[in-house]
């Protein structure tokens, strides 16, 4: 790919994302921390490699891009302090969509500046071969630049190549790190929802597409990991489960028992008691049958 169709593709991915935001809605707080996030990784890795190769190649190649190769530096420098300003703001702040509506005019001013007066002038003046040679270079060059903006960062060769090259290093690595913190915490929050059966939270990441990436490669690493976890949970609730019913099985089978002796106790008791009295009673009954007898042959006695 020749280098002005790379900076044109680059130009529509990043014209998509103004349109995408300015179609949020005015509480889409997380859609646009999301849009926002993009814009800056976009713009600072397209920034990086027109300041790095293609304005170096123009001014040394195309004499008549001069005043517009200085003009567009300028652009980028105001650029990168507005996204530098927009990585720290929460959405909900009130000069939030202000901030991110003036940057959208001045990359546009920028955009179309480029796309009609800059362009055309390398396009005439540089061979196929040549632009394709550029092109090869920042496709490159992207792999390795900056995904954040540093406005105090000289933008222009040679300190800018060591500067940028260092910069990408660095933002890479930060990338990574924030990549790998975002997936282990979704990953932990996808555990505690296995475990407790409850639903799945959908997080989704932020920051560059390879902090994206890396959240998301870790969050399906760990959640690989944490099945077994899962599982032997799961097994310690179930045998626990298994355990419980046991005992309570057991604790109902001794109270019905216990319940059953004290009921036949009783009823022996009962028995027992009825007997006793009945015994009590003939006794009494028999006693006073034989002292009337005895008594009435007392008297006859006497009588004679």
């Amino acid at each position: 790919m020749d280098a002005i169709t790379l900076l044109r593709n680059d130009h529509k991915t990043v014209e998509a994302l103004f349109k995408r935001f300015e179609k949020a809605g005015d509480a889409a707080y997380v859609e646009k921390r999301e849009i926002v996030d993009r814009i800056i990784e976009e713009l600072s890795v397209h920034a990086a490699i027109e300041e790095q190769i293609f304005y170096p190649a123009a001014r040394s190649l195309v004499p008549a891009t001069e005043d517009l190769t200085l003009e567009s530096l300028e652009e980028h420098h105001i650029v990168k302090w507005v996204l530098s300003e927009l990585e720290g703001l929460d959405p909900k702040a009130e000069r939030f969509d202000a901030k991110v509506t003036v940057l959208i005019e001045n990359v546009r001013h920028h955009v179309e500046e480029e796309q009609t007066d800059f362009f055309p002038k390398v396009r005439d003046a540089l061979s196929r071969n040549a632009l394709g040679d550029l092109g090869d270079a920042m496709a490159e060059a992207k792999k390795t630049a900056p995904t954040h903006p540093h406005p105090r960062s000289p933008d222009a060769p040679p300190a800018n190549g060591v500067v940028g090259a260092i910069a990408g290093v660095v933002d890479r690595v930060s990338d990574n790190v924030s990549g790998v913190a975002q997936g282990g915490l979704a990953a932990g929050q996808d555990l505690v929802a296995r475990i407790m059966g409850s639903k799945k939270p959908k997080t989704s990441p932020t920051g560059s597409s390879l902090a994206r990436g890396t959240a998301k490669a870790t969050r399906t690493a760990a959640n690989a990991a944490g099945r077994g976890t899962v599982a032997t949970v799961r097994t310690a609730k179930s045998g626990a489960a298994s355990t419980a019913g046991a005992a309570r099985t057991g604790t109902k089978a001794t109270a019905t028992a216990a319940r059953k002796a004290v009921g036949t106790a009783a009823t022996a008791a009962k028995k027992a008691s009825t007997t006793t009295a009945r015994t009590a009673k003939a006794s009494a009954v028999k006693t006073k049958t034989s002292a009337k007898s005895a008594v009435s042959k007392t008297a006859a006695a006497a009588k004679r």
